[in-house]
């Protein structure tokens, strides 16, 4: 299976913007998605994820009620919704995926076997 994640830009503070990560090779069905992002300097980060079939997990307490994920499986397509976006959401943003993880491993980057090449978000202040 290939991801293609895209979407990104520059977006002023408190802008909105959604991330699509598209499947190809392969439908979406049976795979968990899971959303990271690495700033400069920084290690990659978990965002959100959603296990197969349907429970979500999102990463650290900032995200939370601004990050959502969704899919669309008649696009193949798995989508990031940023809303309330921050100075420091700035960061790549990378889409993975994973026939076999449980919940508790949807926040462990080790744990996805496909990565996208990921798109790169600017929040301006």
């Amino acid at each position: 299976v290939q991801l293609q994640a895209s979407g990104g830009g520059l977006v002023q503070a408190g802008g909105s913007l959604r991330l699509s990560c598209v499947f190809s090779g392969s439908t979406l069905s049976g795979y968990s998605v899971g959303w990271f992002r690495q700033a400069p300097g920084k290690e990659r980060e978990f965002v959100v994820g959603i296990r197969w079939p349907g429970s979500t997990a999102t990463g650290e307490d900032s995200l939370k009620g601004r990050f959502t994920i969704s899919r669309d499986r008649t696009k193949n397509t798995v989508y990031l919704q940023m809303n309330s976006l921050k100075p420091e959401d700035t960061a790549v943003y990378y889409c993975a995926a994973s026939s076999r993880i449980i919940y508790s491993q949807l926040g462990v980057a080790s744990s996805y076997a496909h990565w996208g090449q990921g798109t790169l978000v600017t929040v301006s202040s």
